[in-house]
Formats: structure tokens, C-alpha cells, sequence
């Protein structure tokens, strides 16, 4: 479960401000939605994405405990 900041918290803040927990959760969340956003959510979703690649993708580094990708919940 998703335990973070809701996206009408995250409106007013850059998504470079974002962690990449919460860019995870959007993105995934806009990408199962995409064909029913609307143009303001359409924008959302590509400054996350751009975000996104800005980083270099949403990896951390892997421990005995978990891998390499980045889980919100």
C-alpha cells in the first residue's frame, strides 16, 4: 500500500521535488488510465515520465532484501 504524499499534495510541487516512490506510484497508476485522461492529466503524466528519464530511470541499488527496482508499496 501506498503510504505518501496524495497528488492534490503533489499539485503545487515541481515532480524534480518528488521522491521516486511517488513518481512510481503516479506513473503507474496514469499509465493504467491513460486512454481515459484528460488533457490537464495527459500533462501531468508527461512531466512524470520526463521526470522519470531525467533520473535515469527508477532503479536503486539492490540489497539482500530487495532488487533493483523501486516499490511504493
Amino acid at each position: 500500500m501506498y503510504v505518501g504524499r496524495d497528488l492534490s499534495e503533489l499539485e503545487m510541487v515541481k515532480p524534480e521535488d518528488w521522491t521516486d516512490k511517488e513518481l512510481a506510484f503516479f506513473h503507474h497508476g496514469m499509465q493504467q488510465m491513460t486512454a481515459y485522461l484528460n488533457v490537464q492529466g495527459n500533462s501531468k503524466h508527461k512531466a512524470i515520465i520526463e521526470e522519470i528519464e531525467k533520473r535515469g530511470g527508477l532503479h536503486h541499488q539492490a540489497t539482500w532484501t530487495s532488487g533493483t527496482e523501486v516499490h511504493y508499496d
